[in-house]
């Protein structure tokens, strides 16, 4: 790689909380609290539980414990992709339901996007929201394939999804050797670092305390072990994602996967009128290791993609600081992908972690006797299933009997994790062979033998 296409910058978190700068330091536990209700993680998920409970019981005393910073973790680093979709399997969860209450899953996730939006406008949180369109394009044979089976499937289970031709496409955006796209309509694209400082800065209106730079060590029914100082609560709501790897008792409950970004400096009007890309659509691709990528608001391109996938023992990253081979091979992707972007600087780079559950399906729980609930395993959409997540756990905070806590993700059973090495062995291998399937199929393999195993490893 040539050094001026090297990053400026690399992790900082995330250029997301680069770009908006500095922002106002929470104090942290300083004397034991004593809760209504204690929610860990000052992210989307916890700060969506936080808000949808101060509406709705005012008078509770509730506090959010932050291991660092609000969206210090993947609410802070994700691509800014707010898509409402339905993106597990839907046969697993059909496994532990019905397909009535399945539906029902899929139009409230659909509701998503519209909810947070008002709620935004409400606020006068400018997160750089845009209404816009997801596509999700196919670049050969093999990708074309799995993006009518996709369609098919999505179509059959309610979603509102259509296909379009590679000559429709390119009067969007210009894409080489594209065949076609799966446009999702109804999706909007954000930067999250905006967002979810608006958010905690609206609950904090609503009474409820941010403790920063307070992690939660230990957890028990009735109370939290933090450095500081123990908070007692009733009921205690862990949002912790991709964090939740690091907590005692809870090291196979959700593997931390890794996913990275690259973002260009602003790319000239004469560049951007060779893409097109007018839309702002949410962009990604049908490649079985696929990218993520956004055009924002200043004129950049942001990409995003898995690079390495998981580091031994549920390590993570260092602040957001990728290494070296997933920065190529994001740099690879823009390069294809966006050609006439090809030699434009890369401003930052930056990766982070996302809860992956053993059935790869999100879930919400609640144990009504210990009174402690939890959200999470998103697998990568957790910009708009966390908000569905939020009003969920506090409809069963409250003790409600609701059609949201009656979906089919509310208490299914958890699979854990292998043991190590086990686990690592299986995510190097599957995605060493989702990648090998990519080159494969780029040579005209229809379908891939490789993607197939790859996908047996996945949901075995």
């Amino acid at each position: 790689m040539t050094p001026e296409l090297w990053p400026e910058r690399t992790g900082e978190t995330s250029f997301w909380h680069r770009q908006i700068g500095p922002q106002p330091v929470r104090g942290q536990l300083v004397a034991p609290q004593e809760l209504d209700i204690c929610i860990i993680g000052a992210g989307f998920t916890g700060l969506w539980t936080a808000y949808y409970l101060a509406r709705a019981a005012p008078a509770l005393n509730i506090a959010v414990l932050e291991a660092r910073q609000v969206g210090f973790g993947a609410s802070g680093r994700n691509g800014g992709w707010m898509t409402g979709g339905f993106a597990w399997s839907h046969d697993r969860y059909l496994a532990t339901s019905d397909a009535e209450s399945l539906r029902a899953m899929v139009r409230a996730m659909a509701g998503t996007v519209d909810e947070i939006i008002s709620v935004a406008q409400s606020a006068s949180i400018d997160a750089d929201i845009r209404r816009t369109d997801e596509l999700l394009v196919a670049t050969n044979a093999a990708q074309l394939s799995r993006l009518q089976a996709e369609l098919q499937t999505r179509s059959f289970w309610g979603e509102d999804v259509h296909m379009i031709d590679a000559k429709a496409l390119a009067t969007r955006i210009k894409i080489p050797a594209a065949q076609g796209a799966m446009v999702v309509p109804n999706v909007a694209r954000i930067q999250p670092a905006k967002l979810v400082q608006g958010l905690a800065r609206l609950v904090e209106t609503l009474g409820v305390q941010i403790f920063e730079n307070t992690p939660a060590t230990a957890l028990h029914p009735g109370h939290v072990e933090t450095p500081y100082g123990t908070v007692r609560a009733r009921t205690i709501l862990r949002a912790t994602e991709a964090f939740t790897s690091q907590l005692a008792g809870h090291h196979r409950d959700l593997l931390p996967l890794n996913s990275a970004q690259i973002i260009t400096a602003p790319l000239s009007a004469q560049t951007w009128d060779k893409i097109g890309w007018k839309g702002y659509e949410i962009f990604g691709d049908f490649a079985n290791a696929y990218c993520y990528c956004q055009r924002t608001d200043d004129g950049r391109i942001a990409v995003g993609g898995r690079g390495i996938p998981y580091r031994f023992n549920n390590r993570l990253d260092t602040d957001g600081t990728p290494d070296d081979e997933t920065i190529r091979r994001l740099i690879a992707v823009l390069r294809t992908h966006f050609p006439a972007a090809a030699n434009a600087p890369i401003d930052h780079a930056w990766c982070g972690t996302l809860g992956v559950p053993r059935d790869w399906c999100a879930r919400v729980d609640f144990d009504t006797s210990t009174r402690i609930g939890s959200a999470g395993g998103y697998v990568g959409v957790g910009v708009s299933t966390s908000n569905l997540a939020g009003r969920t756990l506090a409809d069963l905070a409250l003790d409600r009997t609701t059609a949201l806590t009656c979906l089919p993700w509310v208490n299914r059973p958890l699979r854990k994790w292998e043991p190590e090495p086990l686990r690592w062995f299986g995510l190097r291998g599957m995605y060493k062979l989702l990648n090998a399937a990519d080159r494969a199929e780029a040579k005209g393999a229809n379908p891939s033998r490789l993607a197939t195993l790859g996908a047996w490893i996945k949901n075995s």
